[in-house]
């Protein structure tokens, strides 16, 4: 399987994961926690897989970075959260960042 397809199947399972934690109640619910357990398991596995070929540094920084900003995504659309411009700045640095950090990774 291509690596970057198993980067994103790990960072969307890490967003759902991320996700499921704020529904655990400090994990007295059973499903959201199991969510937790099952979402994590998937990114981490996943991640491990795509090490394979990509390289460390360019794999972690597009999985901690997308993740960052998905999961920031899904608690302003989902959680209804706030969302003002220091929020849509933090999340531009993010992306800008790991686009930084592809282009020096590929030379």
């Amino acid at each position: 399987m291509n690596a970057y397809l198993l980067l994103a199947i790990s960072i969307v399972s890490e967003v759902f994961g991320s996700s499921m934690l704020k529904a655990t109640n400090g994990f007295k619910k059973i499903l959201p926690s199991l969510g937790v357990i099952f979402g994590y398991g998937i990114a981490f596995y996943a991640l491990s897989l795509s090490l394979k070929t990509l390289s460390l540094g360019v794999a972690y920084a597009i999985w901690a970075g997308l993740g960052t900003a998905l999961t920031a995504l899904v608690g302003i659309a989902i959680f209804k959260e706030k969302f003002n411009g220091k929020k849509l700045f933090g999340l531009v640095l993010i992306i800008g960042g790991v686009i930084l950090l592809n282009v020096g990774g590929a030379h």
